[in-house]
Order: C-alpha cells, then sequence, then structure tokens
C-alpha cells in the first residue's frame, strides 16, 4: 500500500473544501484535497447551486421576454431546445470544474480522487481507482458535505421520482410536475420547470413556503409565484406515491380530508441531511450529534484538538458561503492565529423571480426571542428604476435596534436581491446605524436607493414616499 505523508488533509472539495485548501496552500501548509467524485466543486458546483442558477438564468429570460411583450417588444414565443439548455448548463460545469483543477495545480495542492475512512487519528486509508493509500497527516478538515433527505415512504426507484440533482439534468419537461418542499430547492427548481412549460404544483406542509418568511416579505414572493405555478397547497402532507402506467399517483392530506392525484414527474424537496458517515468516525470517536451533525467549537475545532469540521456537515444553514467562511476559520485556527466564526449574519438567497435575500435577524425571529426593533421599509412601487424596468414587486426592509438604531437585520425581496444584500450583510457586520446609510450617496437611478430610502423611512422621510406624520 502506498503511503503519503502531508500536513492537512481536507476530505470534500466543495466550497468549503476547497476554499479550505486553496487558503492553507497560500498560507504555506502543504495540503492535500480528497474528493470522491472526479471532479472538483462539491454539490454546489455540479449538481446544485451554480448549474442551477445557469437553469434560472434562462427561466428569467423567457419571464423577461414575456414582460417585454406587455410593453410593446414581441419577440414571439421562445422556442425550447432542451439539449443546447443542457449544453449550455454542463458547459458552465465544465468551465468552472476546470478553473478549480487548475488552480489546485498551481498552488500545488495535492488532488486524491477517493473515498477516506479513518485508521486512526493521524491515518487515513484512500479508496482510489488505482488502488488503496495510506495518508498521514498531521491535521484534518472534513467538508465532507449533504445529501437529499428521502423519507422511507418516498424511497422508490422510479425515473419519475427525482431528488434534486436528478431535476438538474433536465431529461425532458413533464407536462404535471409536482414538488414536495416548497423550500429554497423546490421553489427554484419549480420556477425553472414551470417557465420551459410545466404546469407546477408545490404541497408543503407547512403554513407558508420558503421557510417561513416574514410575512410582508412572503405575501410579494408567493404572490407572483401562484401565476407562475398551477397551484400551491400549503398545511398539506403527501401520505404515499405509488407509480401507474408511466404517472405517479399521489394521495396528499388537505385539511383533514384525503385526495389523489396524477403527475408526470414528482420531484422530492424536503430538506437534507449531513454526511457525517461512511468515513469510520467511531474509530476516532468523533462526537456527532443525533441529527448526524459534527459538533465544533467556534473555531470549527472537534473533540479531537487537530480534526476539524465545516459546512453542512456540522449544520445548518447549509450554504456554500458559510462553509467557505468557515473553512478559512479552520485554517487560521489550525496555524494558532485568534481566529473564531463570529459573522454577524449569514445571508441567505432564493432565486426565484422576484428574488428573496436576508440576513441577520428576522421580524419572525425577533418576535419568537422577544428581541425590541425597528423597522423601516421601502416599497419598490415608489422606486425609479423598477419602475423603468418593470419590476415593482418589490420590498426593501432593515431592522434597527430602537434603542441606538443599529441595523440589526435587512430583508429584500425584488429582482437581483441576491445582490442587494451585501450592503445589508457589510452594514451589519460594520455595525453602521441608520445615519450611516442615509448619508451614504447612493446612485441615481437603482435598485441600491432603495435600500437608502428604507433607511430614511424609519422615520417617516423616504424622498419618494410621503407617511402622514403620526399626532
Amino acid at each position: 500500500m502506498k503511503i503519503n505523508e502531508t500536513e492537512l488533509v481536507v476530505i470534500g472539495a466543495g466550497p468549503g473544501g476547497y476554499a479550505a485548501a486553496f487558503y492553507a496552500a497560500d498560507l504555506g501548509i502543504k495540503t492535500t484535497l480528497v474528493e470522491r467524485f472526479p471532479r472538483l466543486g462539491g454539490v454546489c458546483l455540479n449538481v446544485g447551486c451554480i448549474p442551477s442558477k445557469a437553469l434560472l438564468h434562462m427561466s428569467a429570460v423567457i419571464e423577461e421576454v414575456e414582460h417585454m411583450r406587455e410593453n410593446g417588444l414581441d419577440f414571439g414565443s421562445p422556442k425550447i431546445d432542451l439539449n443546447k439548455i443542457r449544453n449550455f448548463k454542463d458547459s458552465v460545469i465544465h468551465k468552472m470544474t476546470g478553473g478549480l483543477k487548475q488552480l489546485s495545480a498551481l498552488r500545488k495542492v495535492d488532488v486524491i480522487q477517493g473515498t477516506a475512512e479513518f485508521l486512526d487519528e493521524h491515518n487515513l486509508l484512500i479508496q482510489t481507482p488505482d488502488g488503496e493509500k495510506r495518508l498521514v497527516f498531521k491535521y484534518l478538515i472534513i467538508a465532507t458535505g449533504s445529501k437529499p433527505i428521502i423519507p422511507p415512504v418516498f424511497d422508490l426507484k422510479s425515473d419519475l421520482i427525482m431528488d434534486s440533482s436528478d431535476a438538474l439534468e433536465l431529461k425532458d419537461i413533464p407536462d404535471e410536475f409536482l414538488i414536495i418542499g416548497g423550500g429554497i430547492i423546490g421553489l427554484e427548481m419549480g420556477s425553472v420547470y414551470a417557465a420551459l412549460g410545466s404546469k407546477v404544483t408545490v404541497i408543503e406542509a407547512m403554513g407558508h413556503i420558503a421557510g417561513g418568511l416574514d410575512k410582508d416579505i412572503g405575501r410579494v414572493i408567493e404572490r407572483k409565484l401562484k401565476k407562475s405555478f398551477k397551484a400551491i397547497h400549503t398545511n398539506t402532507r403527501v401520505s404515499s406515491l405509488k407509480v401507474e402506467k408511466n404517472k405517479v399517483k399521489v394521495i396528499y392530506e388537505q385539511d383533514g380530508e384525503a385526495k389523489t392525484a396524477v403527475f408526470d414527474k414528482v420531484l422530492l424537496s424536503v430538506g437534507r441531511k449531513p454526511q457525517s458517515y461512511g468515513f469510520k468516525a467511531e474509530k476516532v470517536n468523533l462526537a456527532i450529534d443525533q441529527r448526524g451533525f459534527i459538533q465544533v467549537n467556534e473555531r470549527m475545532q472537534t473533540n479531537l484538538e487537530h480534526i476539524f469540521a465545516i459546512g453542512d456537515v456540522v449544520g445548518n444553514p447549509m450554504l456554500a458561503h458559510k462553509a467557505s467562511r468557515e473553512g478559512h476559520v479552520a485554517v487560521e485556527a489550525i496555524l494558532g492565529k485568534k481566529t473564531i466564526f463570529d459573522n454577524l449574519g449569514i445571508p441567505s438567497v432564493i432565486y426565484t423571480d422576484p428574488e428573496v435575500a436576508w440576513v441577520g435577524l428576522t421580524e419572525n425571529e425577533a418576535k419568537q426571542k422577544g428581541i425590541d426593533y425597528k423597522v423601516g421599509s421601502f416599497s419598490w412601487g415608489a422606486s425609479g428604476r423598477a419602475t423603468a424596468i418593470n419590476k415593482k414587486d418589490g420590498l426593501t426592509k432593515i431592522l434597527f435596534d430602537p434603542k441606538n438604531e443599529r441595523v440589526l437585520g435587512v430583508a429584500i425581496v425584488g429582482v437581483n436581491a441576491g445582490e442587494l444584500i451585501a450592503e445589508g450583510g457589510l452594514a451589519l457586520e460594520m455595525g453602521a446605524v441608520r445615519e450611516d446609510i442615509t448619508s451614504t450617496i447612493h446612485a441615481h437611478p437603482t435598485l441600491s436607493e432603495t435600500f437608502l430610502e428604507a433607511a430614511e423611512n424609519l422615520h417617516g422621510m423616504a424622498t419618494h414616499m410621503f407617511m402622514p406624520k403620526r399626532k
């Protein structure tokens, strides 16, 4: 058996793993990156964030064409060529994964394709296509990510019942398409398939879609999606799926009544679970909780001081950018630097039309935790730029501390909300107060002005809105 020695091993080459490996190499640490798949990038780059955004861009263009028809520009009905769409999506993946491969080589990161398992606290057994290797390490970062949850009742071996990876293959466009789960992945994939011609039905067990957004933010996206989708059923549970005659018979419970419907395909999108199994963590007594999350401290350190874990495998939210930041913290901790994961906000984005983004405290959280707050908000119906591009379905909202008017959280719904939320994240991390925002000149006309006017409107003084003074 071949024996390799390295200072740091990173297991998993997703956004957390490769960010950690690259950062460590930049700081002079001899680094080995172990990835079970032939390409780097993990779920996010290969079957998640990146390909889904490529498809969502296409669906947004189709939506825009519809808008333009209303405004006097008629491009005709779009012609869908699934082969070309798939080729475009795949070309994006190949370009990005190829870039990571090149960056690994330039940084002299040793990349091993294979699966890793513990032999002991400083030795890994790597199963590679070329045979077994033993890897001796000083430090280890586990970045193995997560996988879709498939409830046992739905674990049917049929091409008609998909997870998110299957849906991104875009083999065909089903006529009647059911999505079980109205979270981020379900709504995004529903938007793609609806734009391409599917009649999309969403069934969500909770009383609202999109993971409990604030009511004012959620109303905007739900109103729009109800126009795009055939139906959205909340407070509804699917009790059984059965494949019959190349269709999926679905029985679901709504308002205490059992109902039956037939669909061409079904997407299971009920959440993800950590991949904290398969590498024989029990051999080193690695601390893992009942939900499968590896336990870490604020330095991303496990109960074994030389072993760290980051990303989806350590807890929610399961987001690529959180994993990347945690990867940097882990590397700095290995180098003995004074570092902790202490970010005030982790931005979340739903890339539907309109997009939804939030960072920091939400109103729902503030009410649940009994935290005092004040709100400054601005409707995009009063925005010159939003009106000019016919994207008036939007709202920008900022939560402030009533004592000192420091920013506590930001939520935005509207076109490009995912880009705009960065200003909210920076304000939160910098401890900005209302006056910092209102004294910052924002270009006109832009959507970013809505952030300025939301802050102004805390005291009812937004330039493009009139708020009657309370007597």
